[in-house]
């Protein structure tokens, strides 16, 4: 079985055609990002590339499609329109696809509180395993195939500054991942575990308290061996640390759609274990380890 995971598109609108009060103070701040940071440039064609991507799913016979967060460069609804219209079919089977929230997809209060995010998406966030559920919609698990199971957590909060940006599971959502790990109807599969904050850097250390997973720990402890991985996004590198006796495989997805960084991971499940996975650009068809 074949699974692609991408993440971090940041489909962003034209953030100065816009009236600065609809804004808000919070993307005021993020217009420094945008334009020094170079934020606006280096995602001038993210629409684009993400429908490449998701033609790539087609092209690559694509089991399953995951997509790990950060859809939206901050939250305005123009962008989560144009990211479903990117997604094209894939946006309205969940049998097919798979997408959780990242922080910029909460990036205001109100963008929260109204769940814009589900608002689009929302179809995707249903479960093959309800029961399961702890916190809202999460965790859901999507069955694929017989050999593989899709398991979506979310860690994206509204928090009180644009400076921070570290990510939760919680308590609940880890109870309810470890009951799943444990139902006998997942026994034999492989399951995949989507989070958006990364539990490990690409150096494979714990990332930094503003900006990180703050229970990594407690989910790699429930996921232990090849059976298992951990795909993410949040940080804007492309990596995989193999799976050992005692924690899942690890994929960061990088930035998808990042000009001069675009990519994406096809993943291998054979067997119930996940096998490995190849890197791969948008209309490519070599990849490499």
């Amino acid at each position: 079985m074949r699974f692609l995971h991408c993440s971090d598109v940041h489909i962003t609108e034209d953030y100065f055609a816009l009236p600065l009060r609809k804004l808000g103070w919070r993307r005021w701040v993020a217009l420094v990002e945008l334009t020094a940071g170079g934020r606006a440039k280096a995602y001038r064609n993210a629409q684009h590339t993400l429908s490449a991507i998701a033609r790539d799913a087609q092209t690559h016979g694509v089991d399953h499609f995951i997509l790990s967060g950060d859809l939206t460069a901050y939250a305005l609804e123009g962008e989560f329109r144009a990211a479903r219209a990117a997604l094209g079919p894939l946006a309205s089977s969940p049998a097919r696809c798979t997408v959780i929230p990242g922080n910029h997809d909460v990036f205001t209060p109100g963008s929260h509180a109204s769940g814009r995010f589900a608002q689009h998406f929302g179809g995707l966030l249903e479960s093959d395993l309800p029961e399961h559920r702890r916190e809202g919609a999460f965790p859901f698990v999507r069955l694929v195939g017989e050999g593989a199971a899709v398991v979506g957590l979310c860690s994206a909060r509204s928090l009180p500054s644009p400076g921070l940006s570290y990510g939760t599971i919680g308590p609940a959502q880890l109870e309810g991942l470890a009951a799943l790990v444990a139902d006998p109807r997942l026994d034999g599969r492989a399951i995949l575990v989507v989070v958006h904050h990364a539990p490990r850097t690409f150096a494979d250390h714990a990332d930094g308290w503003h900006h990180g997973l703050r229970d990594a720990d407690a989910l790699l402890k429930l996921l232990p061996g090849p059976r298992f991985a951990v795909l993410h996004g949040h940080i804007h590198q492309r990596y995989h640390h193999p799976a050992t006796a005692d924690r899942p495989h690890l994929f960061g997805a990088g930035s998808s759609t990042q000009a001069g960084k675009e990519g994406y991971w096809l993943i291998e499940v054979e067997g119930g274990v996940v096998v490995g996975g190849t890197k791969h650009a948008p209309g490519s068809v070599a990849g490499a380890t």
